[in-house]
Order: C-alpha cells, then structure tokens, then sequence
C-alpha cells in the first residue's frame, strides 16, 4: 500500500513572519528537525522512508499580509520537490490580490509542473467564491486549474494563527466553486473543522467534484466529527498538517488512524487509493 500524506508544511522557513512562527516553535517540539526538512528534501525523505509513508504533498501559498509568503513559494517548492517528484508533490498559489497578472502566474505553475493548488480564505483573507464578488482573478485561477487538470485545495475551518479572519472558513462558499466549474477537482481541506462538519460533509455527498482532506482532525475523533466517513471513503484522502500545532508527527496520526474501527478495504481507500487516483503515478 502506497500511503500518501496530502497535506504537510515544508515550506521557506525565512519568509514566515515573526508572530506565526512564534506560534510554530511554541506549539510543538523537535523544532530543529521541522528545520532540517525544510532545508533538506534529503531529509524529510528520510524520515518518510522511516514511517512507512510513500508521497507526500507539501503545502505552499500565497498569504504575505498574514503569513509572510510570497509568490516565490512557488518556484521554492518545485525546485524542493526535484529531488524526487514521484514522491515529492509540489503545492503552489496564486493570490488573486497579489499578482499583476494572474492567469502567467497561473501559466507558470503549469510550467513548474505544480501538482495541487492552495487556496486559504483565513490566510489569504478572501471567500471561496469571491468571484461572484468582483474578485475576478479568483475566477481565472479556478478556470486554469480546472483546464490543466490541477486539483484545488481550500481550507476550510479555523485559523489560530494571529492574523487569520476565521469567517472565511466556512465551508459553505465552495457550494459555488463546486457548481460553477463542475470539472474543477476540489479538495477540502480539514472538513471545516471544528465548527463546520455538517455543512462539509453534505457538500461532500451533493458534488462529486468535492473530495475531503482529513488532515488536522486528531483521528481519535475523526468518527466523532464523520461517523459516515465509510460513505465518502472513495473521495476521502489522509493528511496530517504536520507540523501545525496540535500535530505531534506523522506517525502517531497514521497509528491513531491504522487503529480505527473500519473496515480495512475503507482504510486502504482513504490511505492510498483516493490520493492515487488524484494524483496517478
């Protein structure tokens, strides 16, 4: 079985602003190893290699007003993942607010060969569907990922980090984006956790264009948050958000999950299936 983790921040540690990572080095232990596989791809496939996990996508955005990352993540992230790109899967971004021309930013992402589009209203301080809103360029990058064949993750869900507006995350606003570019592969991350589950989990069942990222829900609770998880197990994929705070590692989430009472067909599927079939070889 070929696990894939969908969702992990290795991203340019010196572009972070002061106050989030303050946050990042309070929140968590073994910071200098985060560190080291933030330098080193070398590194972090290692310890992929120790754990048992096969691929990984590593999340990148746009979000200078709260993060501190520019466009620049995107040719960082695909230089990384040159290391090893069939296990090494590059996440990029386009700031609609951001960018003088979005759809040559959005033409060289395609050139970089970036395999998964981020989207983050808290952080990017914008709806999903702020399109319909004036915000145009939102539209253009939807209708260029959609015509690549470039999924499109969106957070959804809550922020703690100091400047994110959490009223972006509600989940609802991809209702639009889903039926607006029905083509369009959209990956929700976090189920809107820990507020929104109800209203993710319907979008869930009406868009077959909406798949879910489990990543920073503690998988001890998962069955709490979804306890019909087994019904969208085919559009469900496994991340972790290591290392977020609340994320000890990788391998104590793939534990807590592996240790789940599902069948085991419904664990591969969501394990390494669903990613598989996103993203083919």
């Amino acid at each position: 079985m070929q696990i894939t983790d969908c969702h992990i921040h290795i991203q340019p540690v010196d572009m972070f602003k002061a106050g989030p990572l303050e946050v990042m080095k309070k929140a968590r232990g073994h910071y200098e190893d985060i560190l080291e596989y933030c330098r080193s791809p070398k590194a972090l496939l290692k310890y992929l290699d120790s754990i048992g996990v096969e691929r990984a996508v590593l999340i990148n955005y746009v979000a200078p007003e709260t993060m501190g990352f520019t466009h620049e993540v995107n040719q960082w992230v695909a230089d990384y993942c040159k290391e090893n790109p069939k296990r090494l899967l590059s996440c990029g971004s386009v700031h609609p607010r951001h960018s003088l021309n979005v759809q040559a930013e959005m033409d060289n992402l395609v050139r970089l060969g970036i395999r998964l589009i981020k989207i983050h209203p808290p952080h990017q301080l914008l709806y999903a569907n702020d399109y319909l809103n004036g915000v145009k360029e939102l539209e253009t990058i939807y209708r260029a990922a959609e015509a690549n064949g470039i999924p499109v993750m969106i957070h959804t869900g809550t922020s703690i980090f100091p400047a994110a507006r959490n009223k972006f995350g509600d989940p609802i606003y991809l209702d639009d984006v889903a039926v607006d570019f029905p083509k369009l592969k959209i990956l929700m991350a976090h189920g809107g956790r820990p507020i929104w589950m109800h209203t993710a989990f319907f979008l869930l069942r009406r868009h077959k264009n909406v798949h879910l990222d489990i990543s920073g829900i503690p998988p001890k609770i998962l069955l709490k948050y979804f306890p019909r998880v087994k019904e969208i197990a085919h559009k469900t994929l496994f991340g972790t958000d290591f290392p977020s705070p609340g994320i000890p590692t990788i391998e104590q989430n793939l534990e807590q999950f592996k240790a789940l009472e599902l069948p085991e067909q419904v664990k591969e599927q969501i394990l390494s299936k669903t990613a598989l079939e996103m993203w083919p070889g």
